[in-house]
């Protein structure tokens, strides 16, 4: 009797924490991601907006976003984006996930640009 009801008690436990784990991943794609971008030399940011997969030039880089999604809408609001950024002569300089609530996470590591996450739309 004892190892049945420790068994029910193991297994009402992995219900529960599927059914935890699955909501927490809940994502919406958007077809757009906002980018705020800061030109360090001159000190300036502008705001910009990248169609999903379609290349922007901004400056000096090019940007690609791939994929821009917002978090379950239940939940605390974040976006997060999964982008590469090219200098004009073709070389990588980033290619990660952005995160809006946490930038820190992945930074974009530049000398001349800060690149960050607004929202996706």
């Amino acid at each position: 009797m004892y190892c049945m009801k420790k068994l029910i008690y193991i297994l009402s436990g992995l219900f529960v924490f599927a059914i935890g784990a699955s909501d927490a991943h809940a994502f919406t794609e958007r077809k757009t991601a906002t980018l705020r971008i800061m030109n360090k030399a001159a000190g300036k940011t502008q705001t910009v907006t990248a169609p999903i997969d379609t290349p922007i030039e901004f400056e000096k880089i090019s940007i690609l976003v791939h994929s821009c999604r917002q978090s379950d809408p239940f939940a605390a609001e974040n976006f997060y984006a999964f982008t590469e950024i090219r200098k004009s002569d073709g070389d990588l300089i980033y290619s990660n996930w952005m995160n809006r609530n946490n930038p820190g996470v992945n930074p974009v590591q530049n000398a001349d640009y800060d690149v960050w996450v607004v929202k996706c739309e």
